[in-house]
């Protein structure tokens, strides 16, 4: 599996990239190979308030459904249009072209929960 240092992870399959004030997030390559086929990407609105912990969006495969939960408490600044085309991007790329959304942190300080590349890596290994 594919689990680059520079981003941080969530027990719960989610990427996050740090860009300035914001994240960017999508689904672990281990998460997308778990669910399969992924046929479906519920993104959230543009301008919507998430809290740390709490679904933000939801993705449809071949095998189930699956929430994806908000790594940090923010505002919805920006999401990825083009999954609703191409729901498969988050297969084909899902540390590039896969991403979800954008969000703007209310707190950075939240960052500290998160697993770098190593922990992830334990937490997949079992």
């Amino acid at each position: 599996m594919n689990v680059p240092d520079e981003l941080r992870y969530t027990e719960d399959h989610e990427w996050v990239r740090v860009e300035d004030d914001r994240i960017r997030l999508g689904l672990t390559d281990y998460a997308q190979d778990a669910l399969g086929d992924v046929v479906y990407v519920e993104v959230p609105e543009v301008g919507s308030s998430v809290e740390v912990g709490a679904t933000v969006s939801e993705v449809e495969s071949t095998k189930s459904v699956s929430d994806i939960y908000a790594p940090v408490t923010g505002t919805v600044v920006e999401v990825n249009a083009e999954l609703a085309e191409a729901p498969d991007r988050l297969n084909a790329d899902p540390y590039g072209e896969g991403w979800i959304c954008l969000i703007e942190m209310d707190d950075a300080g939240q960052l500290g929960q998160l697993l770098d590349g190593d922990a992830y890596r334990a937490l997949i290994a079992g």
